[in-house]
Formats: C-alpha cells, structure tokens, sequence
C-alpha cells in the first residue's frame, strides 16, 4: 500500500529508542525527511542518520524553550512541517504509594508527558496549517484508561495528554490539520524490559524476579505477549498518511487485548 508519505517532512519526539526510534525507522523507509528529537545520540539513531534521510536534533523537550527549538531547526531544515509524532514521555514507578509523591514527583512528570507535547505541538500547528494538510500523531498509555496507583502520577498525565488531543482534533480539524492518539499496553523496549525498567523495579519492590514480572504482565493481555515497537510505529504510519484522511480525534488502542471494556 502507497501511503503517500514520500518528500514530507516530520518531526519525531522522543527517536532515540523504542517506540520512537521504530516510528522514525518507518517514516524514512516511506521516504519522509525526519527532524529526530533526541536528549542524546544513540548508536541505533546514528546509525539511521547515516542511512536515511534522518537528521537527529539534540534538544530537551522538558525546558521551555526545547519545543520551540525543536520545531524551529526542523522547518529551516526542510522548509515547512507535514507531520508530527509526540512520542517523548518517561514513567517512574510509585512503590511507596501517592503520600510518597510529592510535587517536584508531579511537576516532572507532567512535564514530560504532558506539556512536553503541548509546547511541541504549539510550536508545530501553524507550520502544519501552511501546508493545508496535516497530522499530529500522540502516543499515550493504556494508564489513561486503567489508573494505577502505582503509576498515579504516569496515569494521569496520559490522560489529560488524551484530553488535550481530542481537544485539539475539533479546534484544527477545519484547518486541515488530523489530530489522533495511539494508546500502546506494554511494549518490548527499555522502559519495560531495560536493566533499569519497570519490570526490574516492580520486581525489586515485590521481592520477585524480572521475569516473572513480566511473564505475569504479558498473561493480562489475550494475545499472551507485549506489543512490538514496530506494531506501533505501523499504526502511526497509516494515521500520519492520506489514508486515513478522515480520522481526526480518534484513539487507537494497540495493547493485545489488556483493556477489556469497549
């Protein structure tokens, strides 16, 4: 299937691994020129840049000024913007329970969950208009629909991230620009299952091993495993092209079955 992505330009938060890293490789190989935003270059990052029509730009997308930044070097790069992929966000487990969360707890995470994207996309949505046509693609959580005390502050910040995308979709729909959410369940990168991940700290927490962590997470969902980046990054590919032209303000949940109500 032609997407029709060939020649646009995009920008791509959070590239430098996993769900974004996957998002960019599939956005090259249809032909789009990627503006990668990244913290740091990593091995993998580079070595797309090297191969493709790739260009990372190191930037933290948790200043004020980082979004703005952002977008500005990737429209004097390409000469205008097409699409954006919000993808940065973090997520720090809660084992002592929400009295143990404190301010500076919420601030960081609604930062880089939430107002990460908002500034992004702010900075982004008059160059989208120029174009005529346009798609912001957010990705959020399956927290947003399935809170977690655990993860109180994570949950939260994915669903006003949801909130503000179906918000968006209605103000800029008659502007041509296609506003839209990809909600992942658990996904195979290092959030999950790094030397650091959650799955290391959950099991440090309950006194068990990582992989029973993770064998007992996987066994919530119907397919019985986590989702793959690349599951998800086709996902983005169809709702940033043409066809999927009249989707706008839609949420599209990829979590192998972990979210059982309609």
């Amino acid at each position: 299937m032609d997407l029709g992505l060939s020649g646009k330009a995009a920008v791509v938060t959070g590239a430098s691994r996993g769900i974004g890293l996957a998002v960019t490789r599939a956005l090259a190989a249809e032909g789009v020129r990627v503006a990668a935003a990244a913290r740091t270059l990593t091995g993998p990052l580079s070595e797309l840049a090297d191969s493709a029509d790739v260009r990372p730009v190191l930037v933290d997308l948790a200043t004020p000024d980082g979004p703005a930044h952002l977008v500005d070097q990737a429209v004097s790069l390409f000469g205008g913007l097409d699409v954006l992929v919000n993808n940065v966000g973090a997520v720090q487990p809660r084992t002592g329970g929400f009295l143990s969360v404190s301010d500076e707890d919420w601030t960081w995470t609604l930062t880089i969950n939430l107002m990460s994207a908002v500034r992004t996309t702010r900075a982004a949505l008059p160059h989208l208009i120029d174009r005529g046509v346009g798609a912001v693609v957010t990705i959020g959580s399956v927290g947003a629909r399935l809170p977690d005390p655990s993860f109180i502050d994570y949950c939260a910040s994915k669903a006003a991230l949801a909130s503000f995308s179906k918000a968006l979709s209605k103000e800029f729909g008659p502007h041509g620009v296609r506003v839209n959410t990809v909600t992942p369940g658990p996904v195979t990168t290092d959030i999950w299952l790094g030397e650091q991940g959650l799955a290391t700290t959950l099991a440090a927490t309950a006194g068990g091993s990582r992989e029973a962590v993770t064998d007992a997470v996987a066994a919530q969902s119907a397919t019985g495993r986590f989702s793959r980046p690349q599951e998800v990054a086709d996902l983005v590919l169809l709702l940033a092209s043409e066809r999927a032209g009249n989707v706008t303000g839609s949420d599209f949940v990829i979590d192998g079955g972990v979210v059982t109500t309609l």
